[in-house]
């Protein structure tokens, strides 16, 4: 009885090790079951001895481990299984399940861990008689308690027996409790379970918020019907209730006095009783307080609860605020309605509570005398308004009955809308995503199901918005809802945790009456289900459809029941949705309805209900003029249109489908009688109770609905298709920006919380933005690095910044709006000055901002005054503070050792800086703590901890430094960041994924935060500076619906602003859905105007008067369009030439015989007239006339720079051409030409910048020319004289002109949002311009018209940027119709007689057929009228056109410098002319010149023939630059004269050997690291010679593809030239029959003589040529050219940068120069011929220059529009070929 500590005698024991009780772990909640998560059962992980075994208990019905022995030291189970680990619990209480052996003693020991690290061991035992402490070992005596009515229990009430002693021998089952401990058998949790209250019992009495709930069901103890469990088992808590024993025993509590009944009494008031105890005793159970009881944190958490006050609430249901350390519990056991309203989060635990949402008045509260002090007010924050829909899936959405208002789901919240007044209502509980939705008949009753592991649904009282029940649904994802009409009876339908699906139908009868929810029947079934309707005359009756199936069910007797439909031929159609008609005959039975079920293949079939058969099959076809077709076989011609969703009234039916339209027909399908178009397939439509509006949703988050009675479409949400990543606010113009995972930027505007704009990035996630403090502008940044800055005033981008080549984790701009900061996931840091519009880089700082700290929305922040800059870094436990203006480092604060006490080291997550005054910065670390550091110091000035159960994702702080906001998880908690108070933070849920983001409004009267959604709250803490009243008073207006979010003072404070009015480009009106009324056939023309993936814009003000000739200003002119049919010359470095030595007339030796290229820059430069067959178009400077017959080319120089556009007159005798203005003047040039002899006529210079468009009038008198966006000028000119008629600056852009071919007195042209119609007034020799500006129509929203084209009699066809075609009438200046022609912006337009083709930036070409629209003009728009008669995808986006008078045939030119034949009748594309679309990268003639290969940065090596100047074959490389090729020489074997191979080199390092003969590739090498640069043959074509960018020379066999030498002579500078010649054997007195040399950029040559069968190859020759020390006047320096000489044997010829501009004969015999030529420039390009005397020079000043030799004379050559980078002589020195960009040039040569 007296043994030694460890070492007493037991029947059976049970040891365990308990230490680390103060953390948080979430996945302990509501309680862990130790036995479970140690697997006592299989001995691994714990440990047992002696006679201990694993038996059934006959009455627990479950597994039990029994120890016995003699010796307990001997027997006993131990956990864990060293006593060197730790159990690990976190629960406040410890739960240990046991029974005592009958007449036995048992010993229990626990060993605990202090804070001190001192280990305490506590037992328990019936050998103990008495209460004994040490300083390591506290002992208490147990007292068993006997069975009721029993013996020992008699004797116990008499006291007459022992109190201590062994087991009786009729012991029960016990539970132990023990306070301030976390072990089922072992259990831990926070909770109080009472084993006396069942769930309902616990539910009603709402005990969950006080922190007590019902015995988890792997703890309960069976309890026989009608018994009681206290009169079965013991409840046993320690410290103990009552004083009947000893304070210092554990002993049976006393159950209360309703035990086993209804709870009467809060179990936590029970606290144990006080007792008066020696100050020996009081010593030693110090130490038990100090192990058992949580830490006092001064003002902040208690260190227990006094009392708990009194709640009075203004809503009569119970509260349903949640203490902090009960939310797993409340969310596993009985998920909480947090929205209640009017709920008051008063019960408080620990001084910590959850609040989502109040809806009502302010809760009033008693204070009593000794509660808390706490944040006030509370609750601190109000949700007001959430931006989003769906979540878990699009298809529901409700209609209320009184029509006013809908219902649908935001991920977690269930939000409801007032359609007139836009004032949501929510509904929140939800922990999980929302996944269906359904009402009763009469919309009383709301159900709402979630989804997840965790799958329940919840019934709402709808008026009232409270949770009336919360049941699991016995299903693992409930995918569907259907409530009966009469609210008994729910039915649901989702999948089980085997993936089958399974249909459960609930008795929901009595929820209304506070009765409990009873399950009907379930069943499972294999078949699918789609949609499962309750039939509204029968609640036992339902409904479903699925792929291959129509089924009728029917709860009879308990049991779910089912019978197919036979489908017949039919059973194999996937059926998505199924409605019964509307209204009843008295005469008929309430089952005989007809059900209509429809497909996706577009079938919608009749069922009749009462005798299970189909009546008739329809299907719906789209673009038909009948809607529908009764068929009698499935199989019918042409696909239908897929139908996802049905619903049906009394007069009309409407669907939704896959294609993106809202249909309504009639009920007999006849024809569709109204129809919408969306941007993407319609989810469901729902028909309003009274039938005037159809709710519509759709796949991309949109929700809206269409009105009947006034055809208007009304978006009543837009949503982020994916989490929103990050957010900015500015307070100026009251917008947000959001940016999300679905690769949108979203801008919004918060005063009615309306998207503004839309910007899409195709394939890059845009993941931070910020706006400008003080201007329209917005910068994002981007996964891909790129950091790009938009106008929002003109929807325009301004600067794209590449500093970062990875994901950008911070971006914002300082205050004051001088400096932009961005930095990336590699460290890298970067600093922008904005004081300009246009941002550009200061500095930039690699590895600096931490790595590994993750991506974040606010990772840079900026102190308030602009001076200082914060972020984590260089690794994530620094923080560094930075001079914001210069980036230089102030200081350097290391977060891991602040907190000397732990072993862990802690890491910064996010820094913000405290209002300027206070000087502090705040931090947030992985340890969940937030510091507050001096900023200019770096001293810890206090920490808060803890913050959140996770790290904090988030932090902002109150202009006024009163309130700290944090978003840690899925919650928000609002701060006094003073720490005053007892409990100094409040908790808001709702967001069902982690918040990325919160922050405060610019006017501090709001708070947003994003995640799965936008949440904008209403932050109700009263400002500093006003009196309570006055505040009470705001913050009560700003509750009032339909209130503006700002205050008028903020609005005052705007209207002083200039340029503060925004138009707003995306309202909810209108904005993605246009309808127009038929006048016929009740059909409708549909047009959308689509959100642009690049920007929207704001419309302009429209006026119908005539424009005044004044100049915009210059501010305006800089800003592009958005539209692609301005041209921008490409830029060039290159100058024109100062001299020019162009050769006598009729001596011309090089004559320009061809040009490999068409500019697909340019914009209407290709011109085509079908009657004479002149067909011209532009290539740089030249235009190219070309006979379409024979091939052949004639070349018209003028131009110096870049054509921009080309007009031909109607008669086809004059050929307008514009070009930008060359260096010197300052207007641009138009060339007038003689189409018959090509000979320029006129020049004219007029306009300043380029010219954008010209075009003839109809009777060839005028021409008139348009400038581009910076010029703005029309001007016309008289085409006899070319003088200069008129001219008219305009206050805006203009796209394109065009004559009328009616009259030469009218044109027009089209620009922002407006087609101008011009008047020519003639008096005399003076002309006036009258001009009428039509507004776009105003559905098509903010647009720019792009195109347009007269057509047949008085019509104009225009295009806009958007993709819709506007068809006008010019008599009364009106646009009559549209149509969605096309997905991108319409560029192109050509219009003959009735049919009209359309080009767009999406590659395509479309034919219409538009015969029908002229009588439209009068009868009104048809869906039908207009048809797409063809399309073809070219490879690039169109900007030429030109077809015959039937548009049969054509040309069309794209920007990958195509020009195609296009033949409508055949449906063939056939390539014209092409060219390389960048930069040509070398150019060589075949060994026979029959052809000639080119390369570019394009990756494509091109074969032409010179014959033809036709392209034979193209190899094609991806993401590859292909930098230099060769031409196999000619075979010396005749074996292998059919063999002709090129070889190219690309940037990769590789070389790869193509065969012309069989078109494929051979070969591949890859001998280099780097960029090739240089390649060769050798002269036999045994070897490849190739030199890289890092100045290696490797030498590889084409045959083997083996390496055989790599030379590192030049390593370090990139080679330049590799050229092979023939040499004598024995000469220069080495061997081998081949010379060589290379030549790199650092201006030397080497000359090598080699052998390659002997493997021979020796350095002949080394030669460095001299330079000054820095170049003057150029920007990048020429490069070092060497060639062979072929006249002069042992002879090179030398180019490049040296000290004179000048070219050098070397000899290698002499070893010296010993000629010299002076050059007007340093050469870029250098070719010799080898058959005459000739040297061909290329400049950088687009000069080409032929040299004779001996005698140097010279002649000059033009044609290009920038350096002449390459020329190549054929081997026969009879061609030249030169490249200029992307332009080739091959000359012949004549005089020679």
């Amino acid at each position: 009885m007296g043994a030694p500590p460890g070492r007493e005698d037991r029947e059976h024991g049970v040891t365990g090790s308990v230490t680390g009780f103060g953390g948080t772990r979430a996945w302990q909640r509501p309680y862990l079951n130790i036995f479970k998560h140690f697997c006592v059962e299989e001995w691994k992980r714990s440990a047992k001895e002696g006679d201990v075994a694993a038996l059934t208990d006959a009455r627990l019905k479950g597994t039990v481990y029994r120890i016995r022995g003699s010796v307990p030291a001997s027997n006993y189970l131990q956990l864990p299984r060293t006593g060197t680990q730790s159990l690990g619990p976190t629960g406040r209480y410890l739960y240990l399940l046991f029974r005592p052996m009958s007449r036995k003693h048992f010993v229990v020991h626990l060993d605990v861990a202090t804070e001190e690290n001192q280990v305490v061991r506590i037992s328990f035992s019936t050998l103990f008689k008495e209460f004994k402490a040490t300083a390591t070992w506290l002992q208490f005596p147990f007292l068993c308690g006997a069975a009721k009515g029993s013996v020992h229990d008699g004797a116990a009430r008499r006291g007459e027996e022992h109190l201590v002693g062994a087991a009786p021998a009729d012991v029960r089952w016990t539970c132990l409790l023990c306070s301030n401990l976390l072990v089922k058998n072992l259990c831990t949790s926070d909770l109080v379970f009472d084993p006396a209250v069942t769930f309902s019992e616990a539910r009603q009495a709402a005990l969950a918020c006080r922190g007590v709930a019902p015995m988890p069901r792997e703890m309960a103890f069976p309890v026989p019907k009608g018994e009681k469990w206290h009169d079965l088992y013991d409840y046993i808590r320690f410290p103990s209730e009552g004083s009947k024993v000893p304070y210092d025993s554990i002993q049976k509590s006393c159950p209360h006095p309703a035990a086993g009944g209804q709870v009467s009494e809060d179990p936590v008031r029970q606290l144990p009783q006080l007792v008066t105890l020696t100050k020996a005793v009081r010593d030693r159970l110090s130490l038990v307080h100090q192990i058992t009881s949580p830490k006092a944190m001064p003002r902040r958490c208690p260190a227990i609860a006094k009392s708990i006050p009194e709640v009075h609430l203004t809503a009569p249901a119970p509260p349903r605020a949640v203490p902090a350390g009960d939310q797993e519990l409340e969310r596993s056991q009985r998920p909480h309605s947090a929205g209640d309203a009017g709920r008051s989060p008063a019960v408080r635990d620990g001084g910590i509570h959850v609040y989502a949402h109040q809806r009502t008045e302010r809760t009033i509260r008693a204070i009593h005398p000794g509660s808390e002090e706490m944040l006030l007010p509370d609750p601190i924050l109000k949700l007001r308004t959430i931006i989003g829909f769906g979540g878990c899936s699009t298809k529901w959405a409700l209609w209320t009955r009184n029509n006013a208002a809908v219902v649908y789901p935001c991920h977690a919240v269930i939000v409801t809308l007032q359609i007139r007044t836009g004032e949501q209502r929510f509904f929140l509980g939800h922990t999980d995503k929302v996944s269906a939705l359904a009402f009763n008949g009469n919309s009383t009753l709301l159900a709402s199901a979630q989804a997840g592991p965790l799958s329940v649904v919840r019934l709402w009282d709808f008026p009232t918005g409270s949770c009336l029940s919360v049941f699991k649904t016995h299903v693992r994802s409930l995918l569907s809802l259907s409530f009966s009409y009469s609210g008994a009876v729910l039915c649901g339908v989702g999948k089980d945790g085997h993936g089958k699906t399974m249909v459960v139908v609930w008795n929901v009868a009595q929820v209304t009456r506070g009765g409990e929810v009873a399950l009907l029947a379930k069943a499972h079934t294999d078949v699918d289900i789609q949609a499962l309707k309750i039939a509204f005359f029968d609640d036992t009756r339902m409904v479903s459809c699925g792929r291959d199936n129509v089924r009728l069910w029917r709860v009879r007797s308990g049991a779910l029941r089912s019978c197919p439909v036979s489908l017949g031929e039919y059973h194999s159609l996937e059926f998505t949705d199924l409605a019964f008609e509307e209204g009843h005959a008295a005469e008929r039975e309430p089952e005989d309805r007809t059900l209509f079920v429809c497909s996706k293949s577009g079938h919608v079939l009749e069922v009749d209900y009462k005798n299970v058969c189909m009546r008739s099959v329809r299907r719906l076809l789209p673009a038909q003029p009948r809607g529908c077709q009764r068929q009698d076989k499935a199989g019918d011609a042409g696909p239908g249109i897929a139908i996802n969703s049905i619903s049906f009234s009394s007069t009309f039916c409407a669907t939704g489908s896959e294609d993106g339209y809202l249909r309504l027909w009639p009920l007999d399908f006849s024809a569709a009688v109204l129809e919408a178009e969306h941007e993407a397939p319609v989810s469901s439509v729902c028909i309003s109770p009274d039938s005037r509006r159809v709710l519509c949703t759709t796949a991309a988050g949109n929700l809206g609905y269409l009105d009947i009675q006034s055809r208007d479409y009304n978006t009543l949400m837009r949503s982020h298709e994916d989490s929103v990543l990050a957010f900015s606010v500015e307070g100026i113009w009251k917008q947000m920006a959001t940016v999300s995972q679905d690769n949108t930027i979203r801008v919004w505007d918060l005063g009615c919380m309306q998207q503004l704009y839309d910007f899409t990035a195709a394939d890059e996630t845009p993941c931070a933005v910020a706006f400008h403090p003080t201007q329209q502008i917005l910068a994002c940044g981007f996964d891909s690095g790129m950091v790009r800055t938009f106008s929002l005033a003109a929807s325009d981008l301004l600067v794209e910044h590449k500093q970062h080549r990875t994901v950008i984790t911070g971006l914002t701009f300082s205050p004051d709006g001088n400096f932009m900061f961005s930095s990336c996931l590699q460290g890298t840091l970067a600093l922008y000055s904005c004081m300009a519009q246009n941002s550009h880089i200061l500095r930039v700082l690699g590895n600096v901002v931490a790595r590994d700290a993750g991506s974040s929305p606010d990772a840079l922040v900026v102190s308030g005054d602009s001076r200082l800059l914060a972020f984590v870094g260089p690794s994530k436990y620094v923080v560094t503070v930075m001079e914001a203006c210069s980036l230089d480092e102030l200081l350097r604060v290391d977060i891991s050792i602040l907190d000397l006490n732990s072993t862990a080291l802690d890491s910064a997550v996010r820094v913000y800086f405290a209002p300027v005054p206070r000087g502090e910065l705040l931090v947030s670390t992985s340890s969940n703590k937030i510091l507050v550091l001096d900023a200019k110091t770096g001293r810890l000035v206090r920490e808060v901890s803890p913050v959140h159960k996770l790290p904090c994702s988030s932090l902002a702080l109150s202009k006024d430094g009163r309130y700290l906001l944090t978003a840690g998880d899925k919650v928000i908690k609002v701060w006094d960041y003073r720490m005053r108070f007892d409990v100094n933070f409040q908790v808001y849920i709702g967001h069902s994924e982690p918040v990325r983001q919160v922050a405060f409004t610019p006017d501090q009267r709001h708070v947003i935060s994003v995640g799965d959604a936008i949440f904008l709250w209403d932050f109700l803490a009263l400002p500093a500076e006003r009196s309570p009243r006055a505040g009470a008073h705001s913050s009560e207006s700003a509750l009032l619906p339909g209130a503006g979010i700002f205050s008028e003072s903020d609005k005052e404070e705007e209207a002083e602003l200039p340029g503060s009015s925004r138009m707003v480009a995306n309202r909810d009106k209108d904005a993605s859905v246009v309808m127009v009324e038929p006048v016929r056939n009740e059909e409708l023309l549909v047009v959308r105007p689509k959100v642009r993936q690049e920007s929207s814009k704001s419309p302009e003000e429209s006026a119908n008067e005539p424009r005044k000739e004044t100049k915009s200003p210059k501010s305006q002119c800089s800003i592009r369009p958005d539209s692609y049919r301005h041209f921008t010359p490409r830029f060039k470095a290159s100058v024109l030439p100062q001299n020019f030595l162009s050769p006598p007339a009729g001596s011309e030796v090089l004559k320009l015989k061809a040009v490999i290229g068409y500019n697909g820059n340019g914009r209407g430069n290709m011109v085509w007239n079908p009657d004479t067959g002149f067909f011209a178009y532009t290539c740089g400077c030249i235009i190219v006339v070309e006979d379409l017959h024979s091939g052949s080319q004639s070349h018209w120089l003028g131009h110096a720079e870049e054509i921009s556009t080309l007009a031909v007159s109607h008669d086809a005798q004059a050929l307008a051409s514009a070009s930008g203005k060359r260096s010197g003047d300052s207007h641009c040039q138009i060339c007038i030409w003689n189409v018959q002899d090509g000979v320029c006529t006129a020049s004219l210079f007029h306009h300043e910048t380029q010219v954008q468009a010209m075009a003839f009038s109809r009777d060839d008198r005028f021409l008139i020319t348009l400038g581009d966006y910076s010029d703005q000028t029309i001007a016309l000119w008289n085409t006899y004289t070319y003088e200069l008629m008129s001219s008219t600056c305009i206050s805006e852009p203009v796209h394109d002109v065009a004559f009328s071919p009616l009259s030469h007195r009218d044109l027009a042209c089209v620009g922002k949002g407006a087609v101008m119609f011009w008047l020519l007034e003639q008096q005399g020799a003076d002309v006036n311009l009258k001009v009428h500006r039509a507004p776009a129509p105003a559905v098509l929203g903010p647009v720019e018209m792009t195109s347009l084209c007269y057509g047949a009699d008085t019509l104009l066809y225009s295009g806009t940027n958007s993709g819709q075609i506007c068809v006008w009438d010019t008599e009364t200046n009106c646009c009559f119709m549209t149509w969605e022609a096309d997905e991108g912006e319409i560029g192109v337009l050509v219009c003959r007689r009735n049919r009209l083709v359309s080009g767009s930036n999406t590659k395509r070409i479309r034919l219409w057929a538009v015969a029908a629209v002229q009588e439209l003009r009068l009868k009104g728009p048809d869906a039908s009228s207009v048809l797409l008669e063809h399309e073809i995808t070219l490879d690039g986006t169109i900007v030429s056109a030109a077809f015959d008078d039937s548009l049969e045939m054509g040309i069309v030119g794209t920007t990958a410098g195509t020009l195609w034949y296009i033949n409508w009748m055949e449906s063939t594309s056939i390539r014209l002319i092409s060219g390389h679309k960048n930069k040509v990268t070398e150019v060589c003639f075949s060994p026979d010149e029959t052809h000639c290969a080119t390369c570019g940065e394009d990756g494509s090596v091109r074969i032409w023939s010179l014959g033809s100047m036709e392209l034979v074959v193209q190899f094609q490389v991806l993401n590859q630059s292909c930098q230099c090729l060769a031409w196999e020489p000619r075979p010396a074997v005749s074996c292998r004269a059919e063999s002709r191979h090129v070889v190219a080199g690309y940037s990769d390092g590789t070389i790869r050997v193509f065969s012309i003969s069989r078109t494929e590739m051979e070969l591949k090498m890859h001998p280099h690291a780097v960029a090739l640069t240089a390649i060769a043959y050798s002269t036999d074509g045994e070897m490849i010679l190739s030199g890289g960018k890092d100045g290696l020379v490797a030498v590889s066999s084409p045959h083997t593809g083996m390496t055989i030498h790599v030379l590192a002579e030049h390593k370090g500078s990139p080679i330049t030239v590799l050229q092979c010649s023939r040499k004598q054997y024995r000469d220069f007195g080495v061997e081998g029959g081949e010379l060589w040399l290379a030549t790199s950029s650092d201006r030397r040559v080497s000359v090598w003589a080699s052998d390659w069968l002997k493997d021979k190859c020796e350095l002949l020759d080394w030669l460095s040529f001299p330079a000054p020390a820095g170049p003057e006047g150029l920007g990048s320096l020429p490069p070092s050219l060497a060639a062979f000489c072929p006249w002069e044997p042992g002879t090179l010829i030398y180019v490049g940068f040296g000290m004179q501009k000048e070219a050098l004969f070397y000899s290698l015999r002499k070893k010296q120069v010993v000629e010299k030529i002076s050059l007007p420039y340093f050469a870029t390009s250098l070719s010799l011929s080898p058959a005459a005397r000739f040297i061909a020079v290329g400049f950088g000043e687009r000069l080409l220059r032929l040299l004779r030799c001996p005698t140097s004379d010279a002649q000059d050559y033009a044609g290009h529009d920038d350096a002449v980078h390459l020329c190549r002589f054929a081997p026969s020195g009879r061609r030249l070929l030169t490249a200029s960009h992307s332009a080739v040039l091959v000359w012949e040569l004549t005089g020679s």
